[in-house]
């Protein structure tokens, strides 16, 4: 089965979500019109859709956020750089999570200037980004 993943979220200003979106992540952009525009991410198709008021400063990255994870360290690597050349905002830098375990990954969040917080990631181990049913943790608050 051949499938991309869709992403509907909101923006305050369209102009500043595509320069953070293009010139700022890569992203193609697809169809626009005034109220939205269709954004390429890496193969995935996000939408971005204006909305008259700005979401709210996030606390924390939970409950909300999405992102990519990278099956490759390189190209996490390689997009991590970008974004530091870009100087995009980070809402946490780079670190490695929960280290020396079967789910350890590499992770970075940012935040867009609607307030949307993107996380990239890589696994250590592959069979942790669906697997490791094991490990009970599930991001940062539970326990």
């Amino acid at each position: 089965m051949k499938t991309l993943f869709h992403l509907a979220f909101p923006v305050h200003n369209l102009s500043q979500a595509k320069k953070f979106y293009v010139q700022g992540l890569g992203c193609k952009t697809g169809r626009e019109s005034k109220v939205s525009v269709i954004l390429n991410l890496m193969e995935n198709q996000l939408v971005a859709h204006l909305t008259p008021q700005k979401t709210g400063k996030p606390e924390g990255i939970y409950p909300r956020h999405f992102g990519i994870v990278f099956k490759d360290f390189k190209d996490w690597q390689r997009f991590l750089k970008r974004v530091e050349k870009k100087k995009l905002k980070f809402f946490q830098p780079p670190r490695t999570r929960y280290p020396g375990t079967a789910v350890e990954h590499q992770t970075f969040f940012l935040q867009d200037p609607s307030n949307n917080l993107l996380e990239f990631k890589h696994y250590k181990n592959n069979r942790a980004i669906f697997g490791e049913r094991n490990f009970k943790k599930v991001g940062d608050r539970g326990k």
